[in-house]
């Protein structure tokens, strides 16, 4: 059966506009201690990637009532997430940024921080899908309250829960991948531009898939 191009690459356009990329940056330029924005909405099939722009950083699931440790360790049933540690001075050398990729698959609030050092307790959190509307109490201003105040700051590692990965299989695990370093960006300007990259990652894809299916 032969297949048209030009129909199955605007089919699968579709399905590209439909999963909807949204970029954080970790850190900035300036090395600040915050993910860029630290507030999102995204829906169940969106993507979320973490791009790591200054000092060596992580982001680990949490859950609101304990801060600055891993989901995982509160409830078992969980594996939660996490980025590994990403060191960008390490990257720099070849003008890449480190990413860590991960898909939505729920649309309740996802509580999420930095394990680094005491980066957590210095607000260095951030939350998807945040529901006020539902709880008042449990906003981002209080989860940065809440972390304050943690005693520890711990990874996964931490609590003996990764087996040989810093990607935990689960509901929302992840990809690592570098993508270029932009030129002539503002200093501590987070780099929020480069989400589109991965639109253009996937639909070049995505024409090789078409291309190949035309063949048929």
């Amino acid at each position: 059966m032969q297949f048209s191009t030009s129909v199955i690459a605007t089919a699968l356009l579709g399905l590209v506009a439909a999963q909807k990329v949204h970029v954080v940056s970790v850190s900035s330029a300036n090395k600040s201690l915050a993910f860029y924005p630290d507030n999102l909405k995204p829906a169940v099939g969106d993507m979320i990637q973490f791009q790591f722009l200054a000092g060596n950083h992580s982001v680990v699931q949490s859950n609101f009532d304990n801060p600055c440790t891993p989901i995982q360790q509160h409830d078992s049933t969980q594996k939660g997430m996490f980025s590994g540690y990403m060191n960008v001075a390490a990257s720099a050398a070849t003008g890449m940024i480190p990413t860590y990729t991960m898909n939505v698959t729920t649309d309740k609030p996802l509580w999420l921080y930095c394990s680094q050092g005491k980066h957590c307790q210095a607000g260095m959190v951030m939350v998807l899908n945040e529901n006020t509307a539902a709880n008042a109490s449990r906003s981002l201003a209080a989860f940065k309250e809440l972390s304050a105040k943690a005693p520890q700051n711990l990874d996964p590692f931490a609590i003996g829960s990764t087996t040989g990965g810093a990607t935990p299989t689960g509901a929302v695990g992840g990809t690592t991948s570098t993508i270029p370093s932009p030129t002539g960006s503002a200093s501590g300007t987070p780099a929020q531009a480069l989400g589109s990259m991965v639109s253009v990652s996937a639909w070049t894809g995505l024409l090789s898939i078409a291309a190949a299916l035309a063949m048929l």
